[in-house]
């Protein structure tokens, strides 16, 4: 889910993903302004809050020393961090709200989509999280991205990616395609917490030749970043696990009665169906018919 940073990159950050970041910043908030009534606030402070903590991991510590505890820090934000804050936002069911119908449809259909039903399975998303970064930090793929930039990039485009697709997978509020139950979500977060703390420990145990082919080791260092991916990694699964738990008690807690409209109430607005966790469908804004 996370990975020792890069130590030959730019001494600065690089503002290409910096822009990135703001776009989608930007992109969020114009997306709101153009919703339906009731979109919730929380929503948009949580899309916010994840595309700061990216521009922390991409600026800030993007910038800083060559030092593998700084940079293992930056990768947790990456990894883990934003990718739960920007799951949180729920941007999927806000693109369903602002779309037209047509590309509302088209949306439904991709999502329902076998590859993506495979895709967006917990235990595949677990495992192209902590698979994908045993991957590089124990084969000659880690050294390979310090001397080559695209790869560089790559790489913390896979970081963000892999964590949003597992926290989208396992406790993402956004419609995804015949979501697991809570066992299976809570095993593959299980797995996953526990792959990434023996991966973790091996590192701390072999600093001495992990990850292979670096021109320069301070094995201290690389030891020091190691415990911080162990224990920095259990805090972010906690997180996790919590927003599982919370979104488990909310659709499991007894709704309250809608209050009943006099002649002339408007009564109370519709709730989206794309709010719900099942089957992908838009938000027209109608109520149902007396026969629905």
């Amino acid at each position: 889910m996370t990975a020792f940073a890069h130590t030959g990159a730019a001494a600065g950050p690089d503002p290409l993903p910096l822009a990135a970041v703001a776009l989608l910043a930007a992109g969020y908030l114009l997306a709101v302004s153009r919703a339906r009534r009731g979109w919730r606030r929380r929503r948009t402070v949580a899309w916010l809050a994840g595309c700061a903590v990216l521009a922390v991991a991409l600026g800030p510590l993007a910038g800083g020393p060559g030092d593998p505890r700084v940079h293992m820090a930056q990768h947790l934000l990456l990894g883990m961090v934003a990718p739960l804050a920007l799951a949180l936002g729920a941007p999927v069911t806000l693109l369903l709200r602002v779309v037209p119908p047509p590309v509302g449809r088209r949306v439904g259909r991709f999502l329902r989509a076998g590859p993506v039903h495979v895709l967006a399975h917990p235990v595949t998303a677990a495992l192209l999280t902590t698979g994908g970064l045993a991957l590089v930090l124990l084969t000659p793929l880690y050294a390979e991205a310090e001397r080559n930039p695209v790869l560089h990039h790559a790489l913390h485009v896979h970081y963000v990616a892999a964590g949003y697709l597992l926290a989208w997978s396992v406790a993402g509020p956004d419609p995804a395609p015949r979501r697991p139950g809570p066992a299976v979500r809570i095993a593959a977060l299980i797995g996953a917490g526990a792959g990434h703390a023996v991966l973790a420990k091996y590192l701390n145990a072999h600093a001495a030749t992990l990850p292979p082919g670096l021109p320069h080791r301070d094995i201290e260092a690389l030891r020091a970043a190691a415990r911080l991916m162990y224990y920095g990694g259990d805090v972010a699964e906690l997180l996790l696990a919590t927003a599982l738990f919370a979104a488990w008690y909310r659709r499991g807690r007894p709704r309250r009665p809608a209050p009943s409209g006099g002649a002339g109430s408007p009564g109370p607005a519709p709730r989206c169906a794309a709010d719900r966790v099942g089957p992908v469908s838009r938000c027209t804004g109608s109520r149902p018919s007396a026969g629905a």
